[in-house]
C-alpha cells in the first residue's frame, strides 16, 4: 500500500520505472517513477470516465475540427484518451503510438485497453512514426511524457513542422504541456508552436496548471462564446457523462500571449 492505494504493478521497463496503483474507488493511476505525476487515471470498466482535469478539457478542442475521422495519439499511458474517443465517436479511426512496449502491455492487462478495427497501437517513437506517415490526420494529440517532462525531440520546430505535414489541410494538433509554474521551457514551447503553425490557441486546465495547445495549419477565428456553444453541442450529440462546456477554464489566442523570454527550440 502507498498513501492508501494498493500497488498493482511495480516494474522497470527498458525506459523507465512503471507503477500502477488502485484506490478504494477502483480508480487505477499510472506513474512513471516512484513519485512521478499521474500519467493516467483509469476506471477499467468505464471507458467514458475521465478523471484528470486535462483529459476532461481535451475533447473541447474538437470544436476546431468538425467530424474528425482519422486521429493519431502520441503517448498511450493507461489508454484513457483513446478509450474515451473510441467509445464516444464511432466514426473515428484511431492510431496510438507508444515507445515503451511495457506500457502497452500494462494498458492491455490492467487498464481495459483493447485494440480493434478502429483502434490500433503502434510500438514506435512518436516522431519517427509521424515523419514516416502518409499524413492526412484530422487530429494529432501529443500526450507523451517521460518521468520528468516531454521528451526533447518532441518539442522542437522541426518536430512541429513534421506534425503539421502529417495533418489534413483542415486538421489540428493538440498538445498537452505543463504550464509556466512547473515548466522552465514553457515560453520556448509557446514560441516554437507559434513558429510551426499558422494559428495557436491555449486552453487553461484547472489544477495542476497544465495547458492544452491547439495548433492549426490555417487561420481560424474562435471566440470563447463560440467555443462554449460548440463544446456543449459536442457533449450533447456524443452523450458525454458531463457538460463539456463546463470543463473550459481560460481560453485565448496565443498571438495575444505575452512572451518575455525563451527562444524557438531547434533540433
Amino acid at each position: 500500500m502507498i498513501n492508501g492505494e494498493k500497488v498493482l504493478v511495480a516494474r522497470h521497463s527498458a525506459f523507465q520505472a512503471i507503477r500502477l496503483t488502485e484506490n478504494a474507488a477502483g480508480l487505477r493511476t499510472l506513474r512513471f517513477g516512484a513519485d512521478g505525476p499521474s500519467q493516467s487515471i483509469v476506471k477499467v470498466g468505464d471507458p467514458r470516465h475521465l478523471e484528470l482535469p486535462y483529459a476532461r478539457v481535451l475533447p473541447a478542442c474538437l470544436a476546431f475540427t468538425p467530424n474528425p475521422r482519422r486521429v493519431l495519439i502520441v503517448g498511450l499511458g493507461g489508454g484513457t484518451i483513446p478509450r474515451f474517443l473510441h467509445s464516444h465517436f464511432p466514426e473515428m479511426i484511431i492510431d496510438v503510438v507508444e515507445l515503451d512496449p511495457a506500457v502497452v502491455t500494462l494498458a492491455r492487462e490492467y487498464c481495459g485497453f483493447e485494440e480493434g478495427a478502429r483502434l490500433r497501437v503502434h510500438v514506435d517513437d512518436g516522431r519517427d512514426f509521424i515523419e514516416a506517415s502518409s499524413g492526412g490526420y484530422d487530429v494529432i494529440i501529443l500526450d507523451s511524457f517521460d518521468t520528468d517532462s516531454i521528451p526533447a525531440h518532441l518539442t522542437t520546430l522541426e518536430f512541429g513542422s513534421a506534425v503539421r505535414e502529417a495533418l489534413a489541410p483542415e486538421g489540428m494538433a493538440i498538445a498537452n504541456v505543463w504550464g509556466r509554474a512547473t515548466n522552465p521551457l514553457y515560453a520556448s514551447m509557446l514560441l516554437t508552436y507559434r513558429a510551426a503553425f499558422e494559428d495557436l490557441y491555449i486552453f487553461d486546465v484547472p489544477a495542476p496548471g497544465t495547458k492544452l495547445f491547439v495548433a492549426l495549419p490555417h487561420r481560424q477565428a474562435m471566440t470563447r462564446a463560440e467555443l462554449i456553444e460548440k463544446a456543449r453541442e459536442i457533449s450533447r450529440r456524443h452523450e458525454f457523462l458531463y457538460d463539456l462546456s463546463g470543463a473550459i477554464a481560460g481560453f485565448r489566442n496565443a498571438a495575444l500571449e505575452t512572451v518575455r523570454a525563451g527562444a524557438v527550440l531547434r533540433d
